[in-house]
């Protein structure tokens, strides 16, 4: 098969293509430019060798991650950024590696134009959705950030969440874009075959409606975004984040609400030992008549853990959750004795090592179920379908955005939370330190918002819900079933082929 590019034709489409697939995301979050990104690196891998094929993968992927990750320059240093989008890049060459192994072997296998059309993108769609899937959960617990799924927020195919979740969006934009490619190729069919694929396809998806989702009461809801120097080198006192949150919530003393919420970096003493932070939690929940969920480094049996506490005046601390996904390198350094030589002042600056939690991600609210993950919990797949497993019937979605300013790195996680409510039928409250903040219902609309970097609240009555999604239904299933469609469907080519007779 001859590459519809020549190698330094693909190595510049390749370069382009990771800027474009940056676009279907916040801050521009031109949804369509995740399905031509998508389809531009395709065409960059197919007929290629396999080397040259990781080769392309690998720019496609580093054009796309410094693109979309540069917001890490501003906490880690360039070096560290560049170093975390040279790995991700290289889980996408692995994966342009197979997808053009796909495109060799699958056509040969399955010569007819169903083959060729639809069980090539079939297959392709499947390899790149195994990839995310993937570098999604290792090394150290892997990098969920930029899966393409993720681009869909508040596009048109937004209802699909509810049905099939990200690995599955991830799915179906690929097989969007493969089949559009391979019906562009196939020259030798009709031409109102070869439309008829995308466009059905196409159709068919922008059609599927949001599942219903059933409301069964309601929370009024107090979101304090503080707005404290809770930067990493903001060299602010665990009592100035605290005074920030106090004094954005002051306002609100008595007010009629069921739970006050503050974001991860409410302070950085023990939120369930210190003598003045607790007295401040009980002041608080007194005024307002109503528990409050807050944040803070808590430590037990020599481990540090980045704690959200739920906390009631005259009772005290009622339940608490740890964070399951501390940041490596950022909240912790894994193999730090290897690691260390290559940064040495990066890797010093990071003394205290978080430990994963292990507490369920739910806390009981006066009855109400509430799922619960500080910041980089968002991104894990499982840790958000088990809350709502567990009963969850809304979502606290807690972060410190502080050290990211005002880059992309806030809009793109609110654009995850705006999907987790799709996702799992819930109203997600996203409330960070610094902004951007706000309350999501089921339907991904938004309820209520905070700007970057204004101290505020959003005091809403907010929809509960008990309703069981499609995607949580099925979990990790669905991300499961495409990529044993991809894996298997390219062992079956290769086996196919292999025992094909030569013509002689």
């Amino acid at each position: 098969m001859k590459p519809p590019l020549p190698l330094w034709a693909a190595l510049i489409v390749a370069a382009g293509a990771g800027a474009v697939l940056d676009g279907g995301f916040p801050d521009r979050a031109i949804w369509l430019l995740a399905i031509v990104g998508v389809g531009l690196v395709l065409v960059t891998l197919i007929g290629r060798r396999l080397s040259s094929a990781a080769l392309v993968g690998f720019v496609a992927g580093l054009s796309f991650y410094l693109t979309h990750i540069q917001w890490a320059s501003l906490f880690l240093g360039p070096l560290p950024m560049t170093a975390l989008a040279v790995l991700q890049s290289l889980f996408f060459a692995a994966g342009a590696v197979v997808i053009t192994a796909a495109y060799r072997w699958v056509p040969r296998a399955f010569p007819s134009a169903l083959g060729r059309v639809i069980l090539v993108p079939v297959i392709v769609s499947g390899l790149w959705t195994a990839r995310e899937a993937w570098s999604s959960v290792w090394p150290y617990g892997g990098f969920a950030w930029g899966r393409i799924g993720l681009s869909q927020a508040e596009g048109p195919l937004a209802p699909l969440f509810g049905w099939v979740g990200i690995s599955g969006m991830t799915f179906l934009l690929v097989l969007v874009a493969a089949v559009t490619v391979e019906a562009v190729r196939a020259t030798d069919l009709p031409k109102l075959s070869r439309i008829a694929a995308p466009v059905g396809i196409s159709a068919a998806l922008l059609v599927v409606p949001f599942f219903p989702v059933s409301v069964t009461g309601d929370m009024t809801v107090a979101a304090v975004q503080g707005n404290g120097k809770a930067g990493y080198f903001d060299n602010s006192s665990a009592d100035d984040l605290l005074r920030a949150q106090f004094d954005a919530t002051e306002p609100l003393f008595g007010s009629d609400v069921d739970v006050v919420v503050w974001p991860e970096g409410t302070t950085f003493r023990d939120p369930l030992a210190d003598p003045y932070t607790t007295s401040v939690f009980d002041f608080v929940s007194e005024e307002m008549d109503a528990p409050l969920i807050a944040q803070g480094v808590s430590e037990r049996d020599g481990s540090y853990y980045n704690t959200a506490v739920l906390w009631k005046a005259g009772e005290g601390a009622l339940d608490y959750y740890d964070k399951k996904h501390p940041v490596p390198f950022g909240e912790y350094v894994p193999d730090r004795e290897f690691w260390r030589p290559f940064a040495p002042d990066l890797i010093d600056l990071i003394q205290r090592e978080y430990t994963p939690g292990t507490t369920d991600p739910v806390i009981d609210v006066d009855g109400v179920i509430a799922g619960i993950n500080i910041c980089f919990d968002i991104v894990d797949d499982q840790i958000l379908t088990e809350s709502v497993e567990e009963g969850a019937q809304i979502i606290f979605a807690s972060s410190n955005n502080a050290d990211f300013g005002r880059t992309d790195e806030s809009v793109q996680q609110l654009a995850i939370a705006r999907v987790r409510a799709l996702e799992l039928g819930r109203t997600v409250v996203n409330i960070s330190t610094v902004g951007i903040s706000a309350m999501i219902a089921p339907d991904g609309t938004t309820i209520a918002e905070l700007p970057w970097y204004e101290p505020g609240a959003m005091v809403e009555s907010v929809p509960l819900s008990e309703t069981i999604t499609p995607a949580v239904a099925a979990g990790r299933q669905i991300e499961w079933f495409v990529s044993a469609l991809g894996i298997a469907g390219l062992l079956g080519a290769w086996f196919a082929r292999t025992k094909r007779p030569r013509s002689r």
